[in-house]
């Protein structure tokens, strides 16, 4: 089958993905050493860009671009935990199964007959659904899925997410050391930015100007 191809399934992988997946502009040729020397820690933040020179390892395009977590480190590839969101409204059912919307499954204004439940579908034909008491749907939209995926090192790099948090942490703890040798209670917290001080303009002169009245016999002979 064309699934249990592994060239059919790269093609795949990577087809419509030229331009998401192009190497910038003088960054072609051979990947510099530093990428390979990285120390990656578990708990660090990472970004996943796709290195489109390397197939090996690569993930899928949906998390290009995405910061994730790092779970587990291995000889040559980064475990990289990624939040993914569930859009287009997921239907949970009490038998465990989930739903789309959309689909001809999921019951739209259903109405019973005989005890059998049919419902309207997308393609406007009334179809038999299933019993009464069958189980009732729960739904959850945009539901939040934690993904763990392994990808190649060539396809990470160290996140700047965290960069103003901790030089705001390091400057806090600085400030409190400060106050604290003072004998002084400061806070820390951030505050939203208040409106500009008002001023007074002094030395000015004021001028009162009044639209001229309108005169026809004026405008006739040409004085205006």
């Amino acid at each position: 089958s064309q699934l249990a191809n592994p060239k059919s399934s790269k093609k795949q992988k990577l087809n419509k993905n030229a331009n998401l997946f192009a190497r910038p502009f003088r960054r072609k040729g051979v990947i510099p050493i530093s990428t390979y020397l990285r120390t990656f820690h578990v708990g660090e933040y990472v970004d996943v860009k796709v290195n489109g020179a390397i197939h090996k390892g690569m993930p899928h395009k949906f998390y290009h671009g995405r910061t994730g977590r790092v779970w587990n480190v291995t000889k040559c590839a980064i475990g990289v935990e990624v939040n993914k969101q569930r859009g287009g409204g997921v239907e949970l059912w009490k038998d465990g199964k989930e739903r789309r919307n959309g689909s001809c499954e999921l019951p739209q204004k259903p109405f019973y007959i005989n005890g059998l439940r049919y419902l309207l579908t997308k393609q406007g034909i009334l179809s038999s659904f299933f019993p009464s008491k069958s189980p009732v749907p729960h739904k959850v939209r945009n539901k939040i899925i934690p993904k763990r995926i392994h990808v190649r090192i060539e396809h990470v790099q160290p996140s700047r997410c965290q960069e103003d948090f901790k030089l705001r942490v390091k400057k806090n703890d600085q400030l409190k050391a400060e106050a604290k040798a003072k004998g002084v209670k400061i806070s820390t917290k951030r505050q939203p930015e208040g409106p500009k001080p008002g001023f007074l303009v002094e030395g000015t002169t004021i001028e009162t100007v009044t639209p001229i009245p309108y005169d026809v016999t004026n405008d006739l002979k040409g004085g205006y």
